[in-house]
């Protein structure tokens, strides 16, 4: 598991030298910081980092605030709670497919515009019946003991359910962030606006069409003496990784038990 790892953080540390001589780097012998200056110095993707940041912090805002209202409105007795909650379970079982969503964001004016990648999955429906299933499991004396004390549902909902999930809306945020920090097919379908491209998308530029100059365009100070594409490439996808690895310590102490405490009544 750690092998490529190392790999990737050695090759992207290399020299042109160091890389052409040696056919697996596990350390490399000479330090060269020419591929990140490289790429550190590259409009596009740090413009592209940046973009990725704004979707990934948007996006997981918009879903822990729409996934968590919905779930909590069905886990209360509400009018037509089960027909809504079989609306949920369908679109599990049975999605409309690539062509009618593309017509529909295309349609609601998102075509090319960030948000296409925020709202049309603004809800999953796998982790709103989890946390449903959470907020059912929540004392209903409290919710009594606030309602006879003049609270609305509002109120309970901010003031007592909120402070009372944090384990389960920190593990879900983080299944959140990871996927709109990963989001790749969706920003090829919406996004024709080079300018807006996530850091996904430029990463298989410079990976799998193997264009890195193309990609990220040209270095003033290293144009003449450009880093090997090798080495490029392993900087991008360590740079690339690294900002949503840094997330994990944050939240790792509520991942488990948020997930437990969601998926097990009683």
């Amino acid at each position: 598991m750690l092998f490529p790892f190392l790999y990737i953080f050695s090759v992207s540390f290399s020299t042109l030298t160091d890389f052409l001589q040696r056919e697996i780097i596990l350390w490399p012998s000479t330090w060269s910081f020419d591929a990140y200056q490289y790429i550190l110095e590259s409009k596009p993707f740090l413009r592209s980092l940046g973009t990725t940041a704004f979707i990934t912090v948007a996006g997981t805002f918009v879903n822990l605030f729409f996934t968590g209202t919905m779930a909590y409105a069905l886990s209360r007795n509400i009018m037509g709670q089960r027909f809504f909650l079989f609306l949920v379970l369908f679109t599990i079982l049975f999605s409309a497919g690539m062509i009618p969503t593309y017509l529909i964001v295309k349609e609601t004016g998102l075509l090319n515009s960030l948000w296409a990648l925020v709202l049309p999955v603004a809800i999953a429906p796998f982790n709103l019946i989890v946390i449903r299933q959470f907020f059912l499991n929540i004392p209903n004396e409290l919710n009594e003991a606030a309602t006879i004390d003049g609270a609305n549902d509002l109120r309970i909902f901010a003031t007592i359910i909120l402070p009372l999930s944090k384990p389960a809306l920190a593990a879900f945020s983080l299944f959140y962030a990871v996927g709109h920090w990963n989001a790749y097919f969706n920003a090829i379908l919406y996004l024709n606006d080079p300018a807006k491209w996530t850091i996904q998308v430029i990463l298989r530029q410079i990976v799998v069409i193997a264009e890195p100059t193309a990609a990220l365009g040209t270095s003033d100070m290293l144009l003449e003496n450009p880093p090997p594409p090798e080495t490029i490439q392993m900087a991008a996808i360590l740079l690339a990784t690294v900002p949503i690895l840094i997330v994990y310590p944050f939240l790792q102490k509520h991942f488990a038990k948020g997930v437990m405490l969601g998926s097990v009544k009683g």
